[in-house]
């Protein structure tokens, strides 16, 4: 059997790239024959089939007018992409396709030549740009879904990327274009959706159900130690950015005094300092990785996730369970799906500041012994339920269906 794997980058720059390498990787190790497909990129991983890539597109680098020209057709409509693609198919004749984030940069002119080559083709829905132009249902009002109806130009009117007219305008007509097109309905076979509420909101947004699979994630937990000693510190760790839900987190660790430690960096970072304050109970922590930000989680009373967006499936709530804390997430997206209240964790109103405040005065004054038995629970409920073992059971199970099909 042979998969190949689409991504724009080819090295560990967000969660969806990293599904990427450790999905093919995975498939690699049970006995597929792979190859993959990305854009060349300075902080490229090697890789045998990188003369297969795309030339490198950065929206943030200077370039000229002409440049800025063909850069834009590329991100609606990559012919240089699909004219690589279909030389590595030469070499390469795949039994299935798996697409990971190919957008502005591969673009989905790659998807019609799959189809006319007859390679199924399967999608993961990392976020939602499938449905919204602006890949999050979010602008700076908040979450919205004002695209619903198919008027994709209210990414533009209300600047729904980086709040930018122009950026908005491009990708405005990028999604017009694809709709137009039927790019991605008329040639994705399947959409594998991580978490059942991207399923249902796609769904929503017209997709069809009966091309929605619902896999979720995973996390290797025996690659995980646990420490399920109670600790007195609130951790949160990821990105920096509004639609995290930091400023109610902030004011809720404010109002509550308990302890809060924040791990990472992002746009909002200096904002949220000045929020803070000199409060002596908040400590903001910078970037961590590895060894480090485990080791700070284990040393966690609870971790939130105080999300105010379409959460997918989050991996920092399954690497929390995998380390033996629970979690207190907001009921958003998701979200309420991998929390198991009073077993796991706990749930509050997405962007309510009382209500987390009473959820962390309750998880600050809950006895040491429960605090600890839930973190056993979410431990368990992630080696039993969130395994490798059963994603690639899953997602083989998928392939093969599509290739039997194909071949009847």
């Amino acid at each position: 059997m042979k998969l190949l794997s689409l991504n724009n980058y080819h090295y560990r720059r967000g969660g969806s790239d990293v599904v990427f390498l450790e999905h093919d990787a995975l498939f690699r190790r049970n006995g597929w024959d792979t190859a993959m497909m990305a854009m060349h990129h300075p902080k490229n991983d090697p890789s045998p089939w990188s003369e297969y890539f795309v030339d490198e597109i950065e929206f943030g680098h200077s370039y000229s007018p002409l440049a800025k020209a063909k850069m834009a057709s590329k991100v609606i409509y990559s012919f240089e992409a699909q004219r690589k693609l279909g030389t590595l198919l030469d070499r390469f004749p795949a039994n299935v396709a798996h697409i990971h984030c190919i957008y502005h940069h591969l673009s989905p002119s790659v998807l019609p030549l799959l189809k006319k080559r007859g390679v199924p083709t399967v999608l993961t829905a990392h976020d939602l740009k499938i449905a919204c132009p602006a890949y999050k249902m979010l602008n700076s009002g908040g979450v919205c879904e004002r695209c619903k109806g198919g008027n994709v130009l209210n990414v533009a009117l209300h600047r729904c990327i980086h709040n930018s007219a122009g950026i908005s305008s491009l990708i405005a007509i990028e999604s017009a274009v694809h709709h137009l097109l039927g790019v991605y309905k008329r040639n994705l076979d399947r959409v594998v959706v991580p978490s059942r509420f991207y399923g249902e909101k796609l769904a929503e947004w017209g997709w069809p159900r009966e091309k929605l699979v619902h896999i979720p994630n995973y996390v290797h937990a025996e690659s995980y130690k646990p420490d399920f000693t109670a600790g007195e510190a609130f951790v949160y760790f990821g990105r920096l950015a509004p639609e995290k839900g930091l400023r109610t987190l902030i004011a809720a660790a404010m109002n509550s005094g308990i302890q809060l430690r924040i791990a990472g960096t992002g746009p909002i970072e200096q904002d949220l300092h000045r929020l803070a304050g000199d409060a002596p109970n908040i400590e903001f922590l910078g970037y961590q990785s590895g060894d480090a930000l485990w080791d700070l989680i284990r040393s966690a009373r609870a971790v939130v996730l105080p999300s105010e967006w379409y959460e997918n499936a989050p991996m920092s709530v399954l690497e929390s369970y995998a380390l033996g804390k629970p979690v207190i997430g907001a009921d958003i997206g998701g979200i309420p799906e991998l929390v198991q209240p009073g077993s796991t964790g706990a749930l509050f109103p997405s962007g309510d500041t009382d209500a987390l405040t009473d959820t962390l005065l309750r998880y600050r004054d809950l006895p040491d012994p429960a605090v600890t038995e839930q973190g056993k629970a979410a431990r368990e409920c992630v080696a039993n339920h969130y395994t490798i073992e059963r994603y690639f059971e899953q997602m083989s199970a998928l392939y093969q269906e599509l290739v039997s099909r194909k071949a009847a």
